[in-house]
């Protein structure tokens, strides 16, 4: 089977960076806040300006690309699929929004060597604008693992999708859609679509 995976949320605990490192932003920077976690967009969740938003990713983007942790078992269990014979697809909308113009042009290679860096096996890496749907389909991705509501729920049309429980997607419901919690969730509730690869 080939499985589509999300970066941002899924390997990584977006929601607690966000949470973490807004929060330092807006304390080193006297900014006013208070947070709403049920957004995604980190501008909504501390009322930034879109100017404040993008100083936030300009000053931590290449340490969140760089060196913010995984996902506690996302390499083992990810590993385990691929021993299984499935396919890894890394399918991701991760831009260059922020990026400090010394990193200007080098998001892909901060992403692939992020991977790296923490064990995460893929067989290919699928960059996205938009919607994932089209991209997903076209690539004959079986099964997405996402967390941002829009996506879950546009994928979902078509492919069954596992969606990763946070604040920011408790909307994100319906036919096509299983929530997990964990990386060993996320291998447990595979079920019948692990045995056929």
């Amino acid at each position: 089977m080939r499985i589509g995976i999300d970066i941002d949320g899924v390997l990584t605990d977006y929601e607690r960076f966000v949470a973490d490192y807004g929060a330092k932003f807006c304390t080193e920077h006297n900014i006013p806040y208070s947070i709403k976690p049920e957004h995604y967009d980190e501008g909504k969740v501390f009322g930034w300006t879109e100017e404040q938003t993008e100083a936030f990713w300009n000053e931590y983007l290449v340490y969140y690309a760089s060196n913010y942790p995984t996902r506690e078992f996302a390499s083992e269990m990810i590993q385990k699929l691929k021993e299984e014979g499935h396919e890894i697809y890394i399918v991701t909308s991760r831009n260059e929004y922020g990026l400090p113009k010394e990193y200007q042009g080098k998001m892909k290679e901060l992403v692939e060597a992020w991977l790296n860096k923490n064990a995460i096996c893929y067989d290919k890496i699928i960059y996205t604008e938009g919607s994932k749907l089209k991209y997903c389909v076209g690539n004959y991705v079986e099964l997405m693992i996402e967390d941002y509501s829009k996506q879950v729920k546009e994928i979902a049309t078509q492919i069954p999708v596992l969606c990763f429980d946070s604040k920011y997607n408790q909307e994100a419901k319906g036919k096509n859609i299983t929530r997990v919690y964990s990386w060993y969730d996320i291998y447990n509730k595979m079920g019948d679509f692990r045995d056929v690869p």
